[in-house]
């Protein structure tokens, strides 16, 4: 395919979607489709055909929309109306009383100016909800794969790289490490072939990110993938993804196979001198996979256990040459950095932590699902204004960001910006974007054991302080719980937080103690009303 037939496919596309009078959007995400989506969307397709609407209406399978606990949802295009909780009635009165009859099913109808979707700036969302994950065409009519194409025709490697330098991107797998600075490393480096991998090891407690960008538009991943490629001299991608994971690895398997036979991935992309070719790789869900030198591992078919850094997977990656890593969402906005430019995309979020960020906002709070805001927006705005409060009686006590490795923010640190210096400030991290809030009936010690006893489980085992130090601690809080603990034990829980946090080998083991430490710092009272009584000995009667 040349870049001409690139703007006659996608303009091809949109004279065709131009051709019904609306389109129904169906999410048919992992979420919504647990909640019996699939029934609705073909609820949809006969209502349709018994009315004779064939030819005005299109029904059309998407991926996440963002409000999950309201699922299924669905939103008709031609008056951007939403519809939340639908179900096979439902769907059919849309068609009679909406597409026919010109009235909005009002006891389905989402308030279009509700704050879950006024607050959000969608960059890496934009297309999720919106185009059919299954067909590449629906991707091209959005711009899809225009950034690799003026990459390719436009600009050199090395320009690529600074361009994604100034945007200010920091990896939004974690660690928050400029990924500019990353690829001009990678592309420094010196290998006889390069590779570029995608960590889709989604593996936090209420964490569904990554997927639902894979579900709902993984023709962006794969560009952001083939834009890195070109930048850095890799020639071949491995997309690292969890079983767990079956829509998305089908979704994936699906694009991939579209763009190539497109000439969009493979040899001679867009009949340039560039070829990179993307393969997948399935793991069987040990959260340490996530860790880069675990994954890596996987991926050549061995144990998923950490090594030591350096040398560090940039210089001495898969079989020993230059790998550049970076998760999904990072790949997500780079075809937005390419086509808007990298002063656009600073201009958002803070000087430190530009851009926009996605969040799983679980727990217990009304409007749980997918989000995505700038960076810094103050997380009294997340959980106020889009996550609509906790339930009605209860009043926020916390919000824990960055899975098992981070920490627990409370109520008094509701004005806190959310981003990568203001989080660690008190003591968590941003993490891949998992954040699940707590209100007044939640018990922080158990809020700590969980995510303990998660680390325990998920634990590789190949460092003693993590897995004998988490198994320790996770004892000693349910020595709590039990109310069986002494001071002594509460002092002991602290200092091997502090052993763990220190000594253990990889960054996953080093961040294991952060829910307890947190938890301790801004919830200790709920640690010593648990703590066992003294003993007091008080002499009897008649006794000097």
């Amino acid at each position: 395919m040349t870049l001409e037939e690139l703007d006659e496919r996608g303009a091809e596309e949109r004279a065709r979607q131009e051709g019904f009078k609306t389109r129904v959007l169906t999410c048919t995400a992992a979420g919504c489709t647990s909640c019996g989506a699939q029934k609705v969307v073909e609820q949809f397709r006969k209502s349709v055909e018994d009315r004779g609407l064939t030819k005005e209406v299109e029904v059309v399978e998407t991926g996440c929309m963002g409000l999950c606990g309201e699922g299924p949802l669905v939103q008709i295009l031609s008056d951007e109306t939403r519809y939340s909780r639908v179900d096979p009635e439902a769907a059919k009165r849309i068609v009679d009383e909406h597409l026919v009859g010109g009235s909005m099913v009002r006891e389905h109808r989402i308030d279009p100016d509700m704050p879950f979707y006024a607050r959000q700036v969608r960059v890496v969302l934009q297309n999720c909800g919106r185009i059919d994950a299954e067909k590449i065409e629906g991707a091209i009519a959005v711009g899809g794969y225009t950034a690799l194409a003026k990459v390719l025709t436009e600009m050199k490697p090395e320009e690529v790289v600074e361009e994604v330098r100034k945007s200010g991107l920091r990896g939004r797998g974690g660690a928050g490490y400029p990924t500019g600075l990353k690829w001009a490393i990678v592309r420094k480096a010196q290998g006889e072939q390069k590779f570029a991998v995608c960590n889709a090891d989604e593996g936090d407690p209420g964490a569904f990110m990554d997927r639902s960008v894979l579900e709902g538009d993984p023709h962006r991943v794969l560009e952001g993938m083939a834009i890195a490629g070109y930048a850095t001299g890799a020639s071949q991608g491995y997309i690292y993804i969890r079983a767990e994971y079956p829509l998305a690895i089908d979704r994936l398997r699906t694009a991939i196979k579209q763009a190539e036979r497109l000439g969009l991935l493979g040899n001679r992309i867009l009949e340039s001198s560039f070829s990179f070719r993307v393969d997948l790789r399935i793991g069987a869900g040990a959260f340490v996979c996530g860790e880069e030198t675990a994954l890596m591992r996987s991926i050549l078919g061995r144990r998923g256990r950490p090594r030591p850094r350096p040398p560090y997977p940039s210089e001495k990656g898969l079989w020993g040459m230059p790998t550049l890593i970076n998760n999904v969402e990072t790949y997500a906005n780079i075809a937005p950095i390419i086509l808007r430019g990298s002063a656009w995309f600073a201009s958002m979020g803070t000087p430190k932590s530009t851009g926009t960020k996605v969040f799983a906002l679980a727990g217990k709070i009304r409007n749980t699902g997918l989000i995505e805001v700038p960076m810094g927006v103050p997380l009294r705005q997340i959980i106020d204004e889009i996550g609509g409060g906790t339930t009605e009686g209860t009043t926020f006590k916390a919000a824990q960001t960055g899975g098992p490795s981070g920490g627990c923010i409370p109520a008094g640190h509701l004005d806190l910006p959310v981003d990568y210096e203001s989080l660690q400030s008190v003591g968590s991290i941003m993490g891949s974007g998992g954040m699940i809030v707590m209100d007044s009936t939640s018990n922080m010690v158990d809020v700590a054991k969980f995510f303990m006893e998660f680390s325990v489980d998920e634990s590789c085992g190949k460092c003693v302080p993590c897995r004998v130090g988490t198994k320790q601690i996770a004892l000693l809080l349910e020595k709590l719980r039990a109310k069986k603990a002494t001071i002594d034990d509460l002092a002991l829980l602290e200092e091997l937080c502090v052993m763990v946090k220190e000594t253990s080998l990889c960054g996953l083991g080093q961040s294991a103690p952060n829910p307890v430490l947190s938890t301790l710092r801004f919830f200790r009272q709920e640690y010593t009303d648990l703590l066992k009584p003294k003993l007091v000995f008080e002499p009897s009667d008649g006794v000097a």
